[in-house]
């Protein structure tokens, strides 16, 4: 039997664009003898699994994309989608099929207990490729606010932040869209909160780049936010509106992989 629960099933066209954006960049996808991503929950339409395909495709033209759905009529709906390269899957958490390269599951924890994400990170890191990667976050419904861990065999690794930096009035207002692994957790004392109190500091700080226009303050954010925290990645995945730092640093206190 598939584990898991049914989720609402919201999805929307470019949902999803800033973490396909993300998966598309990860050397494992461009290095695996063979590229399987797996779309984990995704919902009422095949449309997020169908977009990742198209994206991915662009930088591995062999990938191959299995949409999995634990809610049987959805998948009888999204195979009618089916094309080369894509396809659909009854199944959970226990990813059944061949073992993936990338799992990505966004906005499918979101609706269980903290106390259960350990467990099914574990449970779908299990089923990977040597290498691979599990994405799993959630984002806001046009897909403007997102966040995402990556999740390997030796546990998390990174937490990473993306956001429209056009209308942007502060940077916390992530902490609605963090993974459920931490979403609880923006409280005085834990580190993701003084990571976002940094973050919203740094934005004020900076306020006076926005002349040059937004990517270009918070490309000064994330050089002021390296000063104090293990930031990671590039000023052009920063440009993007993106922010990377090591799981160690934003790890719920007493968290253990």
């Amino acid at each position: 039997m598939p584990i898991g629960q049914v989720t609402r099933g919201t999805t929307g066209t470019n949902r999803l664009r800033r973490i396909d954006r993300w998966i598309a960049q990860l050397p494992v996808l461009r290095q695996a003898p063979t590229a399987l991503v797996v779309d984990l929950g995704y919902g009422a339409s095949a449309t997020t699994s169908l977009e990742l395909h198209q994206r991915l495709a662009r930088v591995r033209p062999d990938v191959e994309v299995v949409g999995i759905e634990i809610e049987p009529e959805r998948v009888r709906i999204a195979s009618l989608s089916s094309r080369r390269g894509v396809s659909f899957r009854l199944g959970g958490f226990e990813v059944p099929g061949e073992a993936p390269t990338i799992i990505r599951a966004l906005n499918v924890l979101r609706q269980y207990d903290e106390s259960q994400v350990l467990e099914n990170w574990r449970r779908m890191v299990g089923r990977l490729q040597p290498g691979g990667v599990l994405v799993e976050g959630t984002c806001n419904e046009v897909g403007r606010v997102a966040s995402w861990v990556d999740v390997t065999a030796a546990g998390p690794q990174t937490l990473t932040v993306s956001l429209r930096l056009a209308d942007l009035d502060r940077p916390s207002i992530v902490a609605e869209r963090l993974p459920k692994v931490l979403i609880h957790r923006n409280v005085p004392g834990e580190s993701v909160h003084s990571y976002l109190a940094d973050l919203d500091r740094w934005w004020q700080v900076h306020a006076p780049l926005s002349v040059y226009g937004p990517s270009q303050r918070w490309a000064a954010v994330a050089a002021s936010m390296k000063q104090s925290w293990p930031i990671q990645g590039t000023k052009a995945r920063w440009r993007l509106g993106e922010l990377t730092v090591a799981w160690d640093a934003v790890a719920p206190r007493g968290f253990e992989w």
